[in-house]
């Protein structure tokens, strides 16, 4: 069978080793697969598949080190979960059975009890009696937490096949960063990196569990993992099971490209993920230690954990290579050498993009290429004004009648909190003055988000996003600009204080502006709200002030995020859940906690984020990278990732934009329905998250009329801006605020247009002033010139 693509080159850093209790493990999980009913008369195997696909060793190059009796133990978890998958497969994608799926999904959960006392059904299916054995020998000799994190992994990993039936059903591919969030649930490399710990006897300790670095080195192995996985099996998928979730077929159909290339630019994400994976241990892991003070032997088992993840994607690449089950001849992408900085780092000529160093590693010039621009960006770089393309937003909202009596509270407020003076001995802090908070005018944000609020609820909702952007404009003013991380880090800490959980509970004397306001907010938000409500909420706050945080490490290492890093941070610099959360405080207890946490509840909400994310950064592409030297924009992101020029990164960015508006719109019209009938909702709570759509459209609306409205990025503002900081600015030029990137955008001046694929469009009430004049001739025109402007700059880039 021809390959529909040649393999491209890997990059490889660890070594591949192979266990040496292989033989053992095959003998076992033979007798074990045939006595959990797997094998003949199943209808899904026979023993002829089992040896075939030789699952012993995979987890013996996955899990070198692993005693004999784990590494049995852990094949057999792994003959499990590829017989699960074969079996929904057979029994309910091929019929797109999914009420049977789902009624198949919701017994398997039964059987991963957390007490082991507890008595679980009978297996009626091989799958229900393979998971209750393997969790009967595995749970004992781990904690109640590590218990409750694998169990959830192998929820998502399971429940999440539903997903993958309704996009087969709905022949509908989905977009880039829809893909790599739901392949991690469905994918099952959370759910590896769970048996890592086991097989490794290195257990995380659950103090960081749920830390940024932990969160980021899982999910980077996890996406490693399965981007490798579709390079692989993308033939077996697309040809013979008709299968639409595949990170080839995704970039093929998304970039509108050959599949070559979108075989190779998935491998550069892979590469990309390594990368960050590396970054993080490296980087993050040494102050996550320290803040914690983590005992000796709990920063042994961390590390211990993160070197089983690179022995597993080291053995996985090689397990790949030499199982029937996946596409592995040819190899090779190319002989071109490294070009830029990189050059002198690796040989060069005929047969050398990949260097291959024994025990299956392999470094490449294409990856260190990427890896030497992602630290060699030359900030405050020439771009000239922001170029937008046609936003279409199809949703229409309209302003609070209390805008102009919201917008002087603001100012009052904001003299009241200390925003518009220097903060005692704080250098650099005075960011803000009367006329900037004026010209920002976040009421108009405000005002368009909650367009029926009450007088006291906008003023609020502005007071909030008035405190989180001081908060954005703060921190690299006064602490990125000396490079003083500890001196940041110091300062979140304390935020927290001002944030108690028991609303009686003292807070202590705020010092800056920053902890007064937050004082004061917290105390009107959140002492109306039920313990876990303002939890959640408390959480809210500190994932966005954390962001600032990983902000100022990337401008320390002058380092281009990676392109799922940077989307996924970007949320929380952005404060998305935190504004999404003021819009859920009214919807009460009707609505179990469980549908806010739900993939499809979930999965809106990004979608959500996402467009207002991008949308901010298209138009405040020049403030951030002429003005401000920053490296956190998704254009400026994608222009590194693709090596591209401005305008062809726009245009990416903008099909990104309209594509997760697609998917807000999907997941509205067809995937909360089926939400609201699985948890067999009241028409009451029905209509309540109804009308939260409704809520996120005026949220997207309103965004949207904030950048039309404000002129604070204007080329000309930016001039004026740069020639007078706070401290000398003379009341002039309404708009010339700081940075402002949290909670609401960070907006420029629409002086130049991209045309864009369309999508359904309508009316967006921007009540507000008509935008700048539109320039012709800037760049290509007409449907489907984004793609034009993107295949060729695939093209050039180095193989």
């Amino acid at each position: 069978m021809t390959q529909p693509f040649e393999l491209p080159d890997f990059y490889l850093p660890y070594p591949a080793r192979l266990n040496p209790h292989l033989e053992q493990a095959r003998e076992h999980t033979r007798e074990w697969a045939d006595r959990m009913g797997m094998l003949g008369g199943s209808g899904i195997w026979d023993l002829r598949d089992l040896e075939a696909h030789d699952y012993a060793l995979l987890c013996s190059y996955t899990h070198p080190d692993a005693s004999g009796p784990a590494l049995s133990l852990v094949t057999d978890w792994y003959v499990w979960v590829f017989f699960f998958d074969d079996h929904f497969l057979e029994t309910f994608k091929r019929s797109s059975d999914r009420v049977g799926g789902k009624a198949y999904l919701d017994r398997l959960p039964l059987f991963m009890p957390m007490d082991l006392s507890d008595t679980v059904p009978e297996p009626v299916n091989p799958v229900e009696k393979g998971l209750a054995d393997l969790w009967a020998r595995t749970v004992p000799s781990m904690s109640m937490e590590w218990r409750a994190r694998f169990a959830e992994s192998t929820e998502n990993l399971l429940n999440e096949s539903l997903w993958e039936l309704s996009n087969i059903n709905a022949h509908r591919v989905p977009n880039p960063v829809e893909y790599i969030e739901m392949r991690r649930k469905v994918g099952g490399a959370p759910w590896s990196a769970g048996l890592v710990e086991y097989a490794a006897g290195a257990e995380v300790p659950a103090a960081v569990a749920a830390s940024r670095p932990l969160r980021v080195l899982k999910d980077a192995f996890s996406d490693g993992v399965h981007l490798r996985n579709d390079l692989f099996s993308y033939q077996r998928e697309t040809e013979e099971e008709g299968e639409l979730s595949n990170g080839v077929l995704v970039l093929e159909t998304f970039l509108g490209c050959t599949t070559q290339q979108a075989a190779d630019s998935v491998n550069d994400l892979l590469t990309s993920r390594v990368q960050q994976f590396e970054n993080t241990a490296l980087s993050e892991l040494p102050p996550l230690f320290a803040q914690h003070g983590l005992a000796p032997h709990e920063c042994a088992a961390v590390l211990a954990y993160v070197k089983g993840l690179q022995d597993w994607q080291s053995g996985g690449h090689e397990w790949h290579m030499r199982s029937s089950r996946y596409m592995n001849g040819g190899g090779g992408g190319g002989t071109a050498p490294a070009v830029g900085p990189a050059a002198g780092f690796l040989p060069s000529g005929l047969g050398t993009s990949a260097v291959r160093l024994g025990n299956g590693m392999s470094l490449t010039a294409r990856a260190e290429t990427a890896r030497t621009r992602t630290h060699t960006h030359v900030p405050h770089q020439r771009t000239g004004p922001s170029l937008l393309p046609d936003f279409a937003l199809p949703f229409t909202t309209t302003l609070s009648p209390h805008l102009d009596a919201s917008r002087r509270h603001v100012i009052a407020w904001s003299r009241e909190m200390g925003m518009l003076q220097p903060q005692p001995g704080v250098p650099h802090s005075h960011v803000w003055t009367t006329e900037r908070v004026a010209g920002i005018d976040l009421p108009l944000c405000a005002a368009g988000i909650h367009p029926d609020a009450t007088a006291e609820s906008l003023d609020l909702t502005s007071d909030w996003l008035t405190w989180g952007t001081y908060g954005d404009d703060y921190f690299p003013v006064v602490y990125g600009r000396a490079r003083d991380l500890a001196g940041a880090a110091l300062c979140n800490e304390r935020l927290s204080l001002f944030m108690p959980l028991d609303a009686s509970a003292p807070t202590p004397p705020p010092l800056t502006a920053l902890e007064r306001g937050l004082a004061d907010l917290w105390r009107r938000t959140a002492g109306p709200m039920a313990p876990q409500a303002r939890a959640a909420f408390r959480k809210a706050v500190e994932d966005m002030t954390e962001s600032w945080l990983w902000e100022l490490a990337n401008q320390a290492q002058n380092r281009v995020p990676d392109p799922v890093d940077y989307v996924e941070m970007r949320r929380m610099t952005f404060g998305s859940d935190l504004t999404m959360s003021l819009c859920r405080l009214g919807h009460g207890r009707e609505v179990p906690p469980e549908i806010y946490r739900s993939g499809p509840m979930r999965s809106l909400e990004n979608a959500a984020a996402d467009y207002a994310c991008l949308l901010n950064d298209v138009f405040s592409y020049q403030k951030e990278i002429e003005f401000e030297g920053e490296v956190h924009n998704g254009v400026l992101v994608v222009q590194h990732f693709f090596d591209c020029d401005y305008p062809t990164a726009l245009a990416i960015v903008d099909d990104l934009m309209n594509s997760r508006l697609s998917q807000f719109r999907h997941v509205a019209a067809h995937e909360l329905p089926v939400l609201y009938d699985d948890f067999q909702l009241s028409r009451e709570a029905r209509d309540i998250l109804d009308g939260y759509v409704r809520e996120l459209e005026n949220w997207l609306a309103g965004i949207l009329i904030w950048h039309r409205g404000c002129r604070r990025y204007g080329e000309e503002e930016l001039l004026a801006d740069a020639a007078n900081p706070p401290q000398l600015q003379p009341p002039a030029l309404p708009g010339t605020a700081g940075r402002g990137g949290g909670l609401v955008p960070r907006g420029a001046a629409p002086i130049g247009r991209v045309p864009t694929r369309p999508v359904p469009t309508g009316p967006v009430t921007t009540g507000t002033a008509p935008s700048g004049p539109v320039p012709t001739g800037l760049v290509p025109t007409g449907l489907g010139t984004s793609a034009a402007r993107l295949v060729p700059a695939l093209s050039r880039l180095p193989r």
